[in-house]
């Protein structure tokens, strides 16, 4: 499909969803249950890209480690969401995590279906659903901030984000470099239970950013792989042979898009050149 065509459906989808959702979850008081919800659901794309890959892998179809270490970030960031809102009771009702669970079951496979058929239209869906994600967040904000600025943060989302190992929160962030000419890592303060809900928010546009990216083929990276990159290659006391290393795209790295591009591009389950090294005993 056409791009405009894909994102046309995507949109109608997400807009179809939230439909719903505003009619589940609408009520005064029930915000913290839709957010639940969200975070329950949010997690699952990113477990369906990687199960896709590790496929890929399996087959020789794909040999490309940024993907996944982005990905595996970004649900991890996702379920500190999670556990963030059950620590705030949003899980406390049976009927809310029997409809998340089991909407989350459906989707996993559809998500799996979609990005196995057009990875392009699968991280375009992803796109729209963060942005609905970040403008719930930001609406929440408006309407309660004075209150959450009075509410202490819960004990996972200090851990998260000020104390814990801040490696794979990073790691999700494809579209912040890390080098201080770009701004620097994300080191947020939490004080309140209205930061927390900020940096949920602000998670949220990462995630967007990123989707957008990965709609274009190649076009992310691990910000630590593009932070020793930059490092390799800078003017100061940087060599070639050290930066072609750290930044180059090695053959076996390349992918492929989907399963009729590998099954067209990769038949034999060999993907690019093959670089051999002195082969040892026994070969």
């Amino acid at each position: 499909l056409a791009p405009a065509v894909e994102r046309a459906i995507n949109k109608a989808l997400v807009e179809s969803t939230v439909f719903m959702l505003d009619r589940l979850y609408g009520a005064p008081g029930r915000e913290v249950a839709r957010f639940y919800v969200l975070e329950t659901i949010a997690r699952v794309p990113y477990f369906a890209f990687l199960s896709v890959l590790h496929l890929y892998e399996t087959l020789g179809w794909h040999r490309r480690a940024d993907l996944l270490k982005v990905h595996f970030a970004q649900s991890m960031n996702e379920l500190h969401h999670l556990m963030i809102m059950e620590a705030l009771g949003g899980n406390a009702k049976w009927r809310d995590r029997f409809f998340a669970q089991h909407v989350a079951l459906a989707y996993f496979w559809a998500v799996c279906v979609l990005y196995a058929v057009s990875p392009r239209m699968a991280y375009g869906f992803g796109e729209f659903v963060e942005e609905h994600a970040y403008d719930t967040y930001d609406a929440y904000l408006r309407e309660h901030g004075d209150e959450l600025k009075r509410m202490p943060p819960p004990e996972v989302a200090v851990r998260y984000y000020e104390t814990g190992d801040l490696y794979m929160f990073d790691e999700f962030q494809t579209e912040r470099p890390l080098g201080e000419s770009y701004g620097g890592r994300r080191r947020p303060a939490i004080t309140s239970l209205y930061d927390v809900f900020v940096q949920v928010r602000n998670d949220e546009q990462e995630h967007m950013r990123t989707m957008a990216a990965c709609q274009t083929p190649g076009a992310v990276r691990s910000p630590h792989e593009a932070e020793a990159c930059a490092a390799a290659c800078a003017p100061e006391g940087g060599d070639d042979k050290a930066c072609a290393a750290a930044c180059g795209e090695l053959p076996e790295s390349r992918s492929c898009s989907g399963v009729i591009d590998c099954v067209v591009r990769v038949p034999t389950g060999v993907l690019g050149e093959s670089l051999h090294h002195a082969a040892p005993p026994g070969l």
